[in-house]
């Protein structure tokens, strides 16, 4: 599958970089987010959700397991299963009809709901790299495959400027 790494110098090119992503994705599929405390996993779905037409604020839903958004084009759901403690609570929150209409889920720390998430169309790492943040992105999907190649055209044109 495709694979695609950009370095992002700051929070506002993560934003940007989000923006373009919704862009890609026009508020269908599923994005796992993973990397450590303070990656820029919230920071990549802020951008993601105000690219969708979000106007309001956008927080970590650390407390909530998930925020939703409802956007004039559907929904957007963005779980954090941080202080998730058995991926069986997934189950009581009805995971599964959040996927059932292709609506955008954005999920941080899907590696906590293992075996009860399904397998995303894109899956993103977030890591520390110097003053500003690598990502690396692996499709899983044709869809995913699209987004990555777009992606890569936008990284390329943002790093020549």
């Amino acid at each position: 599958m495709t694979e695609l790494s950009v370095y992002m110098a700051n929070d506002e090119a993560m934003v940007r970089f989000g923006k373009q992503l919704a862009a890609c994705c026009a508020g269908h599929g599923v994005i796992f987010l993973r990397g450590d405390l303070g990656a820029g996993k919230t920071t990549l779905s802020r951008g993601i959700i105000q690219g969708l037409g979000h106007q309001g604020a956008v927080k970590s839903p650390t407390f909530t397991l998930v925020e939703p958004y409802q956007l004039e084009g559907g929904a957007v759901w963005h779980f954090d299963l941080y202080r998730l403690a058995d991926p069986d609570e997934l189950e009581f929150l009805g995971i599964h009809d959040y996927f059932a209409n292709d609506e955008l889920c954005l999920i941080e720390w899907p590696e906590r709901g293992q075996g009860v998430l399904p397998v995303p169309d894109l899956d993103i790492e977030i890591s520390h790299a110097g003053a500003g943040r690598q990502i690396v992105g692996q499709a899983h999907s044709a869809r995913a495959q699209r987004w990555c190649e777009q992606l890569a055209k936008y990284a390329q044109e943002e790093c020549s400027k």
